[in-house]
């Protein structure tokens, strides 16, 4: 019986050690002392056991007697297996900062740490901006227009945009901008979003580009001149970084500048000889200043002893000689402007360079700390918009569009996607937004970037699809009336840009933060490279505890013991709870990854893809509490916070389980599976019945549908009609009518009405008659079936409207057929 319970008081114990990381003594401690029970009270093999136990565990975890023979082991091991970190590698992990990617990378994280990162929402201004300058933007955008008929903004709206600013969103206001948070400018690109081609225009400047580049290494005579003309549109920016054969391996471009020296304006001036060719550069043939990226060479050491001087940055003016721009692609579904700009032996002064010679050969470097907050907010916010757009809209037409005398609404193959698009569009609301509160707060979130870049973009897609399937003909017949068609061709340009989703997700969100946000990885790598044994020694073996760590939590958590205490109330905290335990789980199995393949994770890219998809769902789940704590709740979003979180969290689970499915070792994928998931998977996909309520409630004039879509375009005084108004003005008027819809169909049903009363109008006008319905309801339901039929009417054009070529137009029911037809028939004879 002693014995027994030695085993246990043990077990225990070092699982409470080893959860608390107590340490080395902790557990020599209750190893001797158990041990020395069990000599003392009859249980002599058991506590013998024990004291070797304490033993092995002085001998390897007592830094004393480990520093003098495992250490040095184990050091040289590391020393051949760690992977190598390149100089541009190295750039990219040493920029952006590490906020609450850095806790769910611990396996233990601290949600006060979250919480603290206080919401002080928008100011009078930011906000005053949204409801009038962004309202009238939006208000004058035809998505037809746009795309087909001009192939670009309206004159008028491109003259307003630069009048109000929108290019100076991040210029502060002693340069003329507006100097908008963070969240602000997040915000106006989701109500923007209401056009796929104005969001662009509008949030590139404001993102990778000219603008943040000069705005934080630029000189201040750079800054001067440049940062007003910016902010008011007198100059418009784009920046060259990819071309044929440098897309998402940037680094590797092949565009050159060889300092040299060259006769300008009768003087002989020190410069850059540029030869370059760039492809898909937004904004660039309307661009009057072109920013970029190019491998500086210096062959006549005119600047020093070094003769490659690295991936620079500089500023040319559009009507520099010898650079060629103006020409234009064509961005499936969207035209915004987006097009090629080349050079040969273009000469520009060295102080074109951005930040003078001190930023010499530092371009890389700038591009990866600007792109970790860009990358944050422009696509997201985009994605996050469109998100809320398409939800309002489906929500609108699927109730008013009756099929079946029921509004399709009603059907739950409907009412599925609907639920979808509403938690989708409801995590990213609150991801994009609490992650540009992290921004506003100081930090410079680079893993969260790429997760907010592939993950939001990627629920776009999925968003869209189901738009697209609920609306049916409507959404497939393109046309002035059509909002939706031309945004879903659109969506590739967001999966495609800043970092192609299928590089973000298989090299980036992991590989980046393996060892970015990792508590002791970069300390055990920098012990590396400076031969620092001591150093590593405590790197190394603060790394083992927090293994051994998070093994333990894991273990405990899943079989239900020793919950973390989480600052929530319910309905949030189980979830809180079980993030903490996923999160140990994480952390458990990228060491376990990193520690059994080495530098040979690299080229495991569906193995990094699935490690990231765990951290990517920890932390919308996450951003999602933070949003439900720190806002203001309305009546049915607990039932869309519980579909929501559901979802993220079965998503985690199953990427665990493909994670211990596919590791090359097969006894450590089974390990870790009884480790994490002891008991088996804990979540299931969100269940039916909250499909249902969240449906109905997107679908109808409710207080959740108003939160969802706030702050989006959703006035009809502008320039063009806005269909989420009138969707709103419908649901609001939809009780009212359903009870006469009731009404009359059930008299039509019992024959009380004319079997010829096939329409809608029809049957209305023949329950007035017989006096089945009053007057006033006649003309209520008159008026609202007019507006219902507008919403579901779709155009038509004259047979010769999509030739651009009318000499090729085929007439195939010409009464005589064309000579050539002629011709040819007379040949086959």
């Amino acid at each position: 019986m002693l014995t027994l319970l030695l085993i246990v008081l043990t077990v225990v114990g070092l699982l409470i050690i080893m959860r608390r990381e107590a340490g080395a003594v902790s557990a020599l401690t209750l190893l001797g002392v158990l041990g020395l029970v069990g000599l003392l009270f009859d249980a002599p093999f058991i506590g013998f056991v024990l004291l070797l136990a304490a033993i092995a565990v002085a001998v390897t975890g007592l830094p004393a007697f480990r520093r003098q023979w495992l250490t040095p082991r184990i050091f040289n091991i590391f020393k051949k297996v760690a992977p190598k970190v390149s100089a541009t590698e190295r750039t990219a992990l040493e920029a952006g900062s590490v906020s609450w990617d850095g806790e769910l990378f611990s396996g233990k994280p601290q949600w006060n740490k979250l919480l603290n990162y206080k919401d002080e929402g928008l100011t009078e201004d930011e906000q005053a901006f949204l409801d009038n300058q962004c309202a009238k933007a939006a208000g004058m955008c035809n998505a037809w227009d746009i795309t087909y008929e001009r192939a670009d903004l309206p004159q008028q709206l491109w003259d307003y945009l630069k009048k109000e600013g929108f290019f100076g969103m991040i210029i502060p206001k002693e340069y003329g901008g507006l100097g908008f948070s963070a969240k602000a400018q997040s915000m106006v690109l989701q109500k923007l979003s209401a056009n796929e081609t104005l969001m662009v225009t509008v949030g590139v400047p404001n993102s990778l580009g000219p603008g943040e580049l000069l705005l934080k290494y630029g000189t201040q005579e750079q800054k001067d001149h440049y940062l007003p003309r910016l902010a008011d549109g007198r100059e418009i920016p784009c920046f060259g970084l990819t071309g044929p054969r440098a897309g998402s391996d940037a680094t590797s471009l092949p565009d050159t500048g060889v300092v040299c020296k060259q006769v300008m304006g009768g003087k002989e001036t020190l410069g850059v000889r540029l030869t370059f060719e760039k492809r898909w550069i937004t904004l660039a043939p309307i661009a009057t200043v072109v920013g970029l990226a190019f491998r500086l060479f210096d062959p006549d050491k005119l600047l020093g002893e070094e003769e490659d001087r690295g991936i620079t940055l500089a500023l040319i003016p559009r009507d520099t000689d010898g650079m060629e721009i103006g020409r234009r692609h064509h961005p499936i579904g969207s035209p915004f402007m987006n097009g090629p700009v080349k050079g040969v032996d273009v000469f520009v002064p060295l102080d074109t360079i951005i930040g003078g010679q001190d930023m010499i050969g530092q371009g890389w470097r700038m591009l990866v700390e600007c792109l970790s907050i860009g990358r944050c907010i422009t696509l997201p916010s985009g994605a996050t918009g469109t998100a809320r757009y398409a939800l309002g809209w489906s929500g609108g037409f699927t109730r008013v569009r009756r099929q079946f005398n029921v509004p399709v609404a009603e059907m739950e193959g409907v009412q599925e996607p609907l639920a979808r698009m509403a938690s989708l569009a409801y995590i990213s609301q609150a991801t994009v937004y609490q992650t540009a509160n992290l921004i506003d707060h100081g930090e410079r979130p680079a893993v969260p970037s790429a997760i907010l870049k592939s993950q939001l973009t990627e629920f776009q897609r999925v968003l869209l699809s189901d738009a697209m399937d609920v609306h049916g003909g409507k959404a497939v017949t393109l046309g002035p009336r059509n909002y939706l068609g031309i945004g879903y061709s659109a969506n590739p340009v967001a999966i495609t840009v800043e970092g192609a989703n299928i590089m973000t997700r298989n090299l980036m969100i992991f590989g980046q933060g393996a060892i970015r946000c990792h508590p002791y990885v970069l300390d055990e790598l920098a012990a590396k490279d400076a031969n620092d044994i001591k150093a590593f020694d405590k790197a190394f073996f603060s790394h083992a505890g927090l293994i051994f760590g998070n093994a333990a939590r894991a273990f405990t958590m899943g079989l239900g013991f020793g919950k973390e205490s989480v600052p929530f109330d319910a309905p949030a905290a189980a979830y809180a709870q079980d993030i903490a335990r996923l999160s140990a789980g994480f952390g458990l199995c990228a060491d376990a990854a990193m520690a059994s393949l080495g530098s040979a994770l690299k080229k495991r890219e569906m193995l990094s893809a699935r490690l990231g998809d765990v951290l990517s769902n920890l932390y919308l789940a996450s951003m999602v509490l933070k949003q439900w704590q720190t806002s203001e709740k309305v009546e049915g979003e607990d039932a869309l916070l519980h579909y929501s979180c559901r979802f993220l969290l079965h998503r985690a689970e199953q990427a665990f389980v493909e994670i211990f499915d596919n590791l090359p070792n097969r006894a450590l994928g089974k390990v870790l599976n009884a480790v994490v998931m002891p008991t088996g998977r804990r979540w299931d996909k969100p269940h039916d019945d909250l499909a249902r309520d969240i449906a109905k409630r997107v679908s109808t004039h409710s207080a959740l549908r108003t939160k969802l879509l706030y702050n989006t375009w959703d006035t009809d005084d502008g320039e063009q009609p806005n269909p989420l108004t009138r969707y709103n003005a419908l649901l609001v008027d939809y009780d009212r009518a359903e009870v006469i819809y009731r009404t009359v169909n059930k008299a039509y049903a019992k024959g009380e009405l004319p079997q010829t009363a096939l329409h809608p109008e029809a049957r209305v006008e023949a329950a007035f008659e017989k006096g089945l319905i009053s007057e006033e309801e006649t003309v209520f339901m008159r008026e609202f079936e007019t507006r219902v039929l507008e919403m579901l009417t779709v155009d038509d054009f004259a047979y010769d409207a999509f030739a651009s070529n009318k000499d090729t137009l085929i007439d195939h029911n010409a009464k005589q057929a064309s000579p050539v037809h002629q011709e040819l028939t007379e040949s086959a004879k």
